[in-house]
């Protein structure tokens, strides 16, 4: 019979190593709560892009704007490294430190080539004079595409630091737990993706 089963408390040794430690878990729950904001953030500026999706002024319409196969690729690079980072996970928890770097490694270049080919995409836009001031749907767009690509950006940083971090000091609770927000992290940019992909890109072209 279980621990749970017979009433008695769950030992902290039974738990994942990111959780073993009362003050990192603790942790866990503060990322929540930071993801919490940004879905706020990222729900004001869908609803933002929503209401100013058709007013294009003199500019483009997103129909004529938009490209779907680069979009693909981008989208295919970034939900990849969430299936790798999905395993970068589960070798931190095996106690495996040269898989849990490897696959974040591979995480990190998908990522990369994900920002990559959406910031060559807006530097086409603005060859081309569609830069945010042009329309309101431009202006919508360019915030709430490159909000994303940023945060994007923001978290290779942060996963470098952590890479570095579980390099000098191995696999512990405390490396483990920022290994864990960050893939909470890195999960949460892309399911915001998928929204976007979905609302921006595919609506888009359909009309």
């Amino acid at each position: 019979m279980s621990a749970e089963l017979a009433g008695e408390p769950r030992r902290r040794d039974d738990l994942p190593l990111e959780l073993r430690d009362e003050r990192e878990s603790l942790r866990v729950t503060g990322v929540w709560l930071f993801l919490v904001t940004d879905i706020l953030l990222f729900g004001s500026l869908f609803a933002g892009y929503a209401v100013l999706r058709t007013q294009v002024a003199s500019g483009p319409t997103a129909a004529s704007l938009f490209r779907l196969g680069p979009v693909m690729f981008e989208t295919v690079a970034l939900l990849t490294s969430s299936f790798t980072m999905g395993l970068a996970v589960q070798a931190m928890r095996a106690g495996n430190r040269r898989a849990l770097v490897a696959w974040m490694a591979v995480t990190l270049v998908l990522g990369a080539v994900f920002v990559g080919s959406e910031a060559r995409d807006f530097a086409l836009f603005a060859a081309r004079g569609d830069t945010w001031g042009r329309s309101a749907f431009l202006s919508a767009f360019d915030i709430l595409v490159g909000t994303h690509g940023a945060h994007v950006t923001a978290g290779i940083v942060w996963a470098l630091g952590i890479l570095v971090r579980v390099g000098r000091r191995g696999l512990t609770p405390r490396t483990a737990r920022k290994v864990y927000t960050f893939a909470l992290y890195w999960h949460f940019l892309d399911i915001v993706w998928v929204f976007i992909f979905t609302v921006v890109y595919l609506l888009g072209k359909v009309g």
